[in-house]
């Protein structure tokens, strides 16, 4: 009985550090985003207390020895470049795991998941190379020089396609198996279960990875910098060149100085602002799902 009120309490005391372990942890962790938060801010001020927001957008350019701070372009080669990345990869990403639950034999379909996590495990600047040694020359042909928003857009899509086939994944094995199980009792052919059962009831899943694959498209650099083309404009066609904002960051911070690196780090403001509020609608999708 000593033995058993012992082991009670050792367990107990375990259960309470480990708690207070996690707690540490999450505010650890919350309070180092706040502080990325402000720091951002706080370098970005010198800009922002001289120049309105509005200015950042209708200025006559981006050229900051004149003092001229539009980022309006960068901005519009950011979306453009994500949105249509995610446009492809996410219909490929849903297919992928569609065929690996309901139509791939057991081996294949792991041998296929392996080669998703290869994909995922590999630098981005590799994937740059790739595109600058492939996917340029063939737009090229199509129209010079070939560094363009449809390169980016095609590198970046093959980049963030191993997030949505997990994500999807993960959504389809949630589906309860009474659903499935229902759905073949009444006799529905294969394609009718996946199409009326399945996605349905994934689609807050897929709905969450799709968003968590634009805000991994929106922070891409190394990659997008090396097959866009770099240009400052906003482009009229996909095969035009374009400089996205993490790219104008890595490109003119080493000398950056004064009004012109607080441009930068408004750059950086900006992109946080849209990573946040990407999270923000995962978040709400997901709690929608845990209220349904």
């Amino acid at each position: 009985m000593i033995s058993w009120r012992s082991s009670t309490s050792s367990r107990w005391g375990s259960d309470a550090l480990l708690l207070w372990g996690l707690r540490g942890m999450a505010v650890i962790s919350t309070a180092i985003v706040l502080l990325i938060a402000l720091f951002i801010a706080r370098e970005s001020f010198p800009l922002l207390s001289t120049v309105s927001p509005l200015r950042l957008f209708t200025d006559r350019s981006w050229n900051p020895l004149e003092g001229a701070y539009n980022l309006a372009p960068m901005f519009a080669g950011t979306v453009l470049v994500s949105v249509g990345a995610v446009l492809i990869s996410a219909p490929l990403g849903i297919a992928s795991a569609v065929f690996c639950h309901f139509y791939a034999p057991p081996l294949v379909a792991r041998g296929y998941r392996v080669i998703i996590e290869l994909l995922a495990g590999i630098p981005s600047v590799v994937y740059g190379l790739w595109g600058l040694m492939v996917v340029v020359p063939l737009i090229g042909r199509i129209r010079p020089l070939g560094a363009s928003v449809l390169a980016g857009i095609l590198v970046l899509a093959l980049m963030i396609l191993p997030t949505m086939v997990v994500v999807a994944d993960a959504a389809l094995a949630r589906v309860p198996r009474e659903y499935l199980q229902g759905a073949a009792a009444l006799g529905l052919s294969r394609w009718t279960t996946v199409r009326e059962v399945a996605l349905p009831a994934a689609r807050r899943g897929l709905v969450t990875g799709a968003l968590l694959q634009t805000g991994r498209a929106v922070g891409e650099t190394m990659a997008v910098l090396m097959v866009c083309g770099n240009v400052v404009q906003v482009p009229a066609r996909l095969t035009d060149p374009v400089r996205t904002l993490t790219a104008n960051i890595a490109l003119e911070m080493a000398y950056a100085m004064g009004n012109h690196r607080a441009a930068l780090f408004t750059s950086g403001l900006m992109l946080f602002l849209m990573i946040f509020v990407i999270v923000a609608c995962a978040e709400l999708v997901g709690r929608e799902r845990a209220d349904a």
